[in-house]
């Protein structure tokens, strides 16, 4: 076979590809626009009961529909496409992260999802480990050997109560996974305590910290008096020095 038929055939399976991602991104578009409207229906009608579940449905369609999203440029051929998706979520996703002068380290997230949420955990590696991974490139890591990881879940200030979601139904374990690949040594996930709570906040968001178990009463002492937050965040541990 000669090398232009082989190039031809490439393009032609690449096309293929990308055609049927198409359609099902376009399928995904138009479930969740479905969902949408019949979750206003739903609210105007003062079901709220139905509108809840309407809109974890619509949730979980743009869910799927993001990973799909995520990919679709690839199906394209384009020898650059992974990379500058990787940069495109970089600079979309809201992420802020860094060393808190009291001694622990804060990552802050979007808002995670219950684990019904399918596809949560592929959302979440795809935009936190290329994060973290820019970020302690060429930094070398503070290791906490004991510690407790602390996941705060803010709710916007005019969300009620009865709408915060059980600690228990939040996906964690894909954020667990990659905030200790770089901030733990090897057995410190068996030594590393684990506490969640929630707070009313400007937006919703999700907060980690890594907090040295010596720390730990004085950051929960902060929590309870909403008292974490941080005029400024440090690039290295060398500030504890």
């Amino acid at each position: 076979m000669c090398a232009f038929t082989q190039r031809a055939r490439a393009a032609e399976m690449a096309q293929s590809d990308f055609g049927r991602a198409l359609s099902g991104a376009e399928r995904r578009m138009e479930r969740a626009a479905m969902e949408l409207a019949r979750t206003r229906r739903l609210l105007e009608r003062e079901d709220m009961a139905g509108a809840f579940g309407s809109a974890f449905a619509f949730s979980a369609e743009v869910e799927k529909l993001a990973l799909l999203a995520r990919v679709l440029p690839a199906y394209t051929g384009h020898p650059k496409a992974a990379e500058l998706t990787e940069q495109m979520l970089l600079d979309t996703v809201p992420i802020e992260m860094g060393y808190a002068k009291r001694g622990w380290f804060l990552l802050k997230i979007p808002a995670l999802l219950p684990k019904k949420g399918t596809g949560s955990p592929i959302y979440i590696q795809q935009y936190l480990y290329p994060a973290l991974r820019r970020y302690f490139d060429g930094k070398p890591p503070a290791l906490y050997h004991s510690c407790v990881l602390a996941y705060r879940h803010v709710y916007q200030h005019d969300r009620p109560e009865r709408a915060y979601r059980d600690h228990d139904n939040i996906e964690v374990n894909m954020v667990t996974d990659i905030v200790t690949l770089y901030l733990m040594p090897d057995d410190a996930p068996r030594r590393c305590a684990h506490y969640y709570c929630s707070a009313a906040g400007e937006l919703d968001c999700t907060e980690v910290y890594v907090v040295p178990a010596s720390r730990f009463p004085e950051w929960l002492a902060a929590a309870q008096a909403d008292d974490l937050k941080e005029e400024m965040l440090y690039e290295t541990s060398e500030i504890w020095d």
